[in-house]
């Protein structure tokens, strides 16, 4: 499994000025790495745990510097550069001397100290906003010792906090991060067991056990589905997600509409996941879906 790093975060991307990953201004910062392989991953550039390559092929004007600077001979030249991603270390090199952005490092290895020193830049806008950090991905989880550290140093300076998960992690990672985050948005995605498997690669049943026992915290625990029509748009998932909130005394679901833009990521990369053809979902169509959670007694929030 390799040695647990605590010092560093490895990341895909800071995104400022979100209005959807929690209350007020929020800077959102995606962590490599999840244990689920969803068919309709939006961020596969996210799914890998280290840095790695994506190649822009159509960018690439045929300079040979690339094949140059590879120290694992992993660039093969041709009319078109072309990675070898079984030598390929990921170390970027290629990516450095690429004057064309045909082929891109994507995750990097950040030292907690410098981005906390990023995250509270944007401070004085989580004062004036109500705003914070959100920890989103892949998932979070996967890098919990470092981003415990990270909770910590911004709960300490009064910053709201919250993460994105999928749910799935021991629960020995989460419950020392509890005193320092105030927000976790959490996917259920499909609630019987077997479907999950098949639509995710694993089940669910660490999932519901981690949502019930935040939903026992004194944390925010909000609910959220990624709706995918034909996959988990069924009445009898609506009905037993429905019984999950109102179990635990919930009365809220974000819904998130599928949309196509993970697909255009994965040829560029080295992706496990396979293409996923389906159409992104219309807003009408995932108004009258919410419609049946509405039925249910549950309060609706759209993104699409």
């Amino acid at each position: 499994m390799g040695t647990v790093v605590v010092d560093e975060v490895v990341v895909v991307d800071v995104q400022r000025f979100s209005l959807h990953d929690g209350p007020g201004i929020r800077t959102t910062v995606f962590l490599k790495g999840c244990p689920l392989r969803c068919l309709w991953c939006q961020n596969p550039e996210a799914v890998r745990r280290g840095p790695e390559i994506a190649v822009y092929a159509e960018r690439c004007e045929h300079s040979g510097r690339c094949g140059e600077v590879c120290p694992e001979g992993a660039i093969r030249l041709g009319a078109l550069a072309r990675v070898d991603f079984d030598r390929c270390s990921a170390c970027g090199a290629c990516a450095r001397e690429c004057a064309h952005d045909a082929i891109r490092l994507i995750g990097r290895r950040v030292n907690i100290d410098e981005l906390e020193g990023d995250l509270l830049r944007d401070l004085a806008f989580f004062e004036d906003s109500g705003g914070g950090v959100t920890f989103s991905g892949g998932e979070p989880m996967v890098q919990a010792p470092a981003l415990g550290s990270l909770l910590a140093r911004l709960s300490g300076r009064g910053v709201h906090t919250a993460i994105e998960t999928c749910g799935l992690f021991p629960w020995s990672r989460m419950a020392p991060l509890l005193t320092s985050l105030d927000l976790v948005y959490f996917d259920v995605k499909h609630m019987d067991s077997a479907v999950h498997r098949r639509l995710t690669g694993l089940g669910n049943e660490l999932i519901l056990a981690n949502f019930a026992r935040l939903a026992n915290s004194p944390v925010e625990l909000v609910a959220r589905m990624p709706v995918v029509p034909g996959f988990n748009d069924d009445e009898e998932n609506v009905r037993a997600t429905a019984d999950l909130l109102h179990t635990h005394g919930l009365t809220r679901i974000h819904l998130l509409g599928y949309h196509g833009l993970g697909e255009a990521k994965k040829p560029h990369l080295d992706s496990p996941l396979a293409p996923f053809h389906l159409a992104t979902m219309e807003r009408r169509d995932l108004e009258k879906f919410a419609s049946r959670f509405e039925e249910r007694g549950i309060d609706v929030t759209i993104y699409d």
